[in-house]
């Protein structure tokens, strides 16, 4: 059921001409070049259009035709085929690549209300079935003008497309803050984990040690692994039904069942590692991506039997410390290397290498310091992330009421 003033359309039918983007050959392409091609590897899943990325090329005459103009409607037609997205005129005449559909929309209808409507998931289920093709999906003109939704009329058509801009604008604040917020951190373990700046005075501040992590101040550490964890092999012998953790690249460890939805791990638990908390440990033949964790979901949980398990002397290291620097990308790079080196065939980092790896340790109050400013920036991060999800989940929500008519706006007496 939709409000009685909307009528029922199609693409076709509120478009006044549409194209594909030309062809030309590449070697075109030059850093001088008059004209843009924006590619469909120029935009990211939102729809929106990195200008900076886009190549130009030297294009004779006879393209004319095919300049985009200010609010001209491009979807792409292969690959992730349907995205939308809106034009924005540039200093220099730009063309859509091969892969992009250009429509000029009708003067009755607002091209940011039609892009909001493409971009929901009922016109987004709709369009990957006008898709022919196997693996690589691929999109036509005429299957796209057969697309069928309801229109509002045009002021209620600008009104929504106004609130759900305001969205977006909150949306892209919050997305700047986050990644100023990352950038941030990222700045601070550069600078703290190596000693350039400093949390404590120190007498020997002035001297430095030169270390395969670079130089280090004088009065910094340089141990293995060995000599500040030992490893731990309790196996689940007593069939204990604890948790089973898996390692993510980006979250450390996560609770398998929760973060996967279903099970994808083993019936029989009883070979598991127990992995006790405050414990680091990674699966042997994946840690070079970054996929090491900190476990600090439960007292005990459980690891597939490949995952190498550490625990940190606490009198020599504090743990988050630790790792803060074996997740950084630094580290990332010597796992890659160690594990490379190693005698496993299995391309595995097993703990016999991972134990002869060295770390920058500063002295133990340093140490707590230093986690304690990580922790906040990572607080910090996860409240905005979180913010952001929040943002995204209440535009979705608000746009499946606006589009379909099921909360209606108040539009001004002389705009109707």
């Amino acid at each position: 059921m939709v409000p009685e003033n909307w009528s029922a359309t199609t693409l076709g039918a509120i478009t006044k001409e549409s194209a594909f983007g030309p062809r030309f050959s590449s070697d075109l392409y030059s850093v001088d070049g008059n004209v843009g091609t924006i590619r469909t590897t120029d935009l990211d899943d939102e729809g929106n259009i990195n200008y900076d990325t886009i190549p130009y090329a030297r294009l004779p005459s006879g393209f004319e035709s095919h300049y985009l103009d200010d609010g001209d409607l491009l979807i792409t037609r292969s690959g992730s085929c349907g995205i939308p997205c809106i034009f924005e005129s540039q200093d220099k005449p730009i063309v859509a690549g091969a892969f992009l559909i250009r429509f000029v929309l009708k003067e009755n209808t607002d091209v940011k209300y039609v892009h909001a409507l493409l971009k929901s998931d009922k016109l987004q289920r709709k369009i990957q079935n006008l898709a022919s093709g196997g693996v690589q999906k691929n999109l036509s003109g005429t299957n796209l003008k057969k697309l069928e939704f309801v229109l509002p009329p045009l002021p209620e058509q600008k009104k929504i497309a106004q609130i759900l801009s305001t969205w977006d604008q909150a949306i892209t604040a919050t997305e700047r803050l986050l990644e100023n917020s990352q950038q941030r951190k990222k700045g601070l373990m550069q600078q703290l984990l190596t000693g350039k700046r400093r949390l404590v005075r120190s007498n020997t501040t002035l001297t430095t040690k030169k270390t395969r992590t670079g130089e280090l101040p004088g009065d910094w550490a340089y141990p293995k692994i060995a000599q500040i964890c030992h490893q731990v092999t309790d196996k689940n012998i007593d069939d204990q039904q604890y948790p089973v953790l898996a390692c993510s690249k980006h979250y450390g460890f996560v609770d398998s069942l929760k973060y996967f939805k279903k099970r994808v791990y083993s019936k029989d638990l009883t070979g598991y590692r127990v992995i006790p908390r405050g414990c680091i440990g990674f699966p042997a033949n994946h840690v070079e991506e970054g996929s090491i964790g900190l476990q600090n979901l439960y007292d005990y949980g459980l690891v597939s039997p490949i995952y190498v398990v550490a625990r940190p002397d606490s009198q020599k290291v504090n743990v988050d410390y630790l790792y803060a620097v074996l997740k950084t990308d630094h580290y990332r790079q010597i796992f890659s290397a160690a594990t490379n080196a190693s005698v496993d065939r299995r391309g595995s980092l097993r703990w016999k290498e991972f134990s002869q790896i060295h770390v920058p340790l500063p002295p133990l109050p340093e140490q707590n310091q230093i986690a304690e400013v990580l922790k906040l920036a990572t607080k910090e991060i996860a409240s905005l992330e979180t913010a952001l999800d929040l943002l995204k989940q209440e535009k979705k929500a608000l746009m499946q009421q606006l589009l379909t008519g099921k909360r209606r706006v108040n539009v001004e007496t002389e705009a109707a």
